[in-house]
C-alpha cells in the first residue's frame, strides 16, 4: 500500500512524500522547495530515493537541484521528456499513457494531462493521483500553453478513473474553486454539502486534499461540462444557446478567470 506524506510549502503548495509501506524508500512529487523536504525527512526514518515532476514550473521543480546536491547525486528524477526541467535522469515521453516500474513504488501509470502546460504529466498509483495542476479539487489549473479542448480532454481521461481513486493536486485551492463552484451552480446539494466541511476543515487549518473522484464528478463545475446544470449556467451567464461541452467548458474557464 502506497503511504503519502503532506509537505506543505510556499503559500499553498503540497509536496507530495509517498512510499511503499513495506519501504522506507521514498520519493518526493514536484518539490519546488528542497529545503522543505529536506528538513521533513529528518523527522522521519525515511530515505529519499527519487522524485517525480508532474510539468515545469518552478514551484514544482525549483528544489531538484538542492536534494541532488543533499543526496550526493543519488537520485532519481522522473519528469516529461517535452518540458525544459533541468536534472531529469529518466525523461518520459507520454503521448497517451503508459505503464513504467519505478524502483521501489512499483507499477505506475503515467498520464499525458496537456492542459495547464503541454507537457504535464500525472501518475497514478495504487489508486492515488498525482496529477499537479490539471485538477485540483473544486476546480483545474489555468491553461497556461494548452487549448480547452486540451485540458477538457485530459480531466475527462482523470474523471474515468475509478471513483475511489484520490486525488493529490499540487495546491490548497479548495475553499476558492468552491466558492466559485457554488457562484455556478448553487443548488448542487453534494457541493453545499461538500463546501461546508471544507470550510471546517480550513478553519482549523486541516488540507482538504486529498479529495476524490466520486467527489470531483459530483461537486466540481470543470468535470461537469456535459451537465445541464453547468451548461444552463453558462449559457445565462453569457446569454448563448445550445452550448456543447467545449463552449461551457472554455466559458466555464473564462469565467473563472474573472471571478
Amino acid at each position: 500500500m502506497l503511504n503519502v506524506h503532506a509537505i506543505p510549502a510556499f503559500n499553498d503548495n503540497y509536496l507530495w512524500l509517498i512510499h511503499q509501506t513495506s519501504s522506507l524508500d521514498a520519493y518526493v512529487v514536484d518539490p519546488g522547495c528542497g529545503q522543505s523536504v529536506i528538513d521533513y525527512l529528518a523527522t522521519t526514518e525515511l530515505n529519499l530515493v527519487g522524485i517525480l515532476i508532474t510539468h515545469h514550473h518552478s514551484d514544482h521543480t525549483g528544489g531538484i537541484k538542492q536534494l541532488q546536491q543533499h543526496f550526493n547525486n543519488s537520485l532519481i528524477v522522473y519528469g516529461p521528456s517535452n518540458e525544459r526541467i533541468d536534472g531529469l535522469t529518466h525523461p518520459l515521453t507520454v503521448t497517451s499513457d503508459i505503464n513504467i516500474e519505478i524502483p521501489h513504488l512499483g507499477l505506475t501509470q503515467v498520464i499525458a494531462v496537456p492542459g495547464h502546460t503541454l507537457g504535464h504529466i500525472a501518475y497514478y498509483i495504487d489508486d492515488k493521483l498525482f496529477c499537479g495542476d490539471t485538477l485540483f479539487s473544486g476546480g483545474c489549473g489555468r491553461l497556461f500553453e494548452g487549448t480547452p479542448t486540451q485540458m477538457l480532454q485530459s480531466l475527462t481521461v482523470l474523471a474515468n478513473l475509478p471513483d475511489q481513486t484520490q486525488v493529490f493536486c499540487a495546491h490548497e485551492y479548495t475553499q476558492s474553486n468552491l466558492n466559485f463552484a457554488l457562484h455556478v451552480t448553487p443548488n448542487n446539494l453534494q457541493l453545499i454539502d461538500y463546501a461546508h466541511k471544507v470550510n471546517q476543515l480550513r478553519s482549523q487549518n486541516i488540507p482538504t486534499i486529498p479529495s476524490t473522484i466520486a467527489t470531483e464528478k459530483a461537486i466540481n463545475p470543470f468535470l461537469r461540462c456535459h451537465i445541464n446544470e453547468t451548461q444552463v449556467a453558462i449559457s445565462t451567464e453569457y446569454k448563448i444557446v445550445n452550448i456543447d461541452d467545449i463552449q461551457t467548458f472554455t466559458l466555464l474557464r473564462e469565467w473563472k478567470n474573472q471571478f
